[in-house]
């Protein structure tokens, strides 16, 4: 039982299907993962392991976090970049094979550093989904510039794409700072324009990143505490929490 259960906040109890939380693991050890399960279990869904960090480590320690994460209800899989890599070097089965023995339940599927035709990410997602990972597309480029020319009719008919072909969720682009990627401006500021014609599509099968404050803020305002949202630093989980709950002053509004 949390500490002031009598101000009956109405936490969401997981398995959940929306007000999902994307935590990024960007290579904690076995101590920091106790901390972080100890303290924040409860309000992850999904612990990435960022861009190719899952390639620099021990497999035996992937292994163990993997079990740990499952164990706690939650949902481990390696970043897109080392899928990416997988691509090019002609290895995809070999990866997704690899990422089942280490315990990941969940593939990223993306093209954010390297380019792959809508055709072989279509594929990709269909195997991944026939191998039994749970999918995440992701939508953007790492590269600014490149971000830039991605129209927004291009990328609501890729987000239409991934979803037909079988991504469970969409995942869109914004790196770890949030900044000048995405619907964010190069203060990190939403670009509202571009975040509405995103979310014309409906938000219940999109992933957001949003790693700064005033983005989860803001997001939380404007579609409510069940907006999903990704890139949280695994120490801004309980804050991010705090602001889908009301309980802190950028969201308390939300109990009025």
């Amino acid at each position: 039982m949390n500490a002031y259960e009598f101000l009956n906040l109405g936490q969401s109890k997981k398995p959940r299907r929306s007000g999902l939380t994307m935590m990024l693991d960007k290579g904690l050890g076995s101590r920091s993962l106790d901390d972080l399960l100890n303290t924040s279990a409860d309000y992850i869904d999904f612990a990435k392991f960022g861009w190719g960090t899952s390639a620099v480590i021990n497999r035996d320690l992937i292994i163990n976090k993997t079990s740990r994460y499952q164990a706690a209800g939650i949902m481990p899989y390696p970043g897109g970049t080392l899928l990416e890599v997988s691509v090019l070097k002609g290895k995809v089965d070999r990866f997704l094979k690899e990422s089942r023995e280490l315990g990941f339940t969940t593939i990223e599927v993306s093209d954010g550093s390297t380019e792959i035709t809508k055709e072989e990410r279509a594929k990709i997602i269909k195997k991944s989904r026939e191998a039994g990972f749970y999918v995440i597309s992701e939508v953007g480029k790492k590269n600014p510039i490149l971000d830039h020319d991605l129209s927004i009719s291009e990328r609501l008919e890729l987000i239409k794409s991934d979803l037909a072909y079988g991504s469970n969720y969409v995942l869109i682009e914004a790196r770890e700072a949030g900044k000048d990627i995405g619907i964010y401006d190069a203060d990190g500021n939403i670009i509202e324009d571009e975040l509405e014609q995103l979310s014309s599509l409906g938000i219940s099968k999109l992933i957001f990143e949003a790693p700064l404050k005033k983005q989860q803020a803001e997001l939380i305002l404007k579609f409510g505490s069940q907006i999903n949202l990704g890139n949280i630093a695994s120490d801004e989980v309980v804050s991010l929490e705090t602001l889908r709950q009301g309980l802190r002053g950028d969201t308390i509004i939300l109990l009025h």
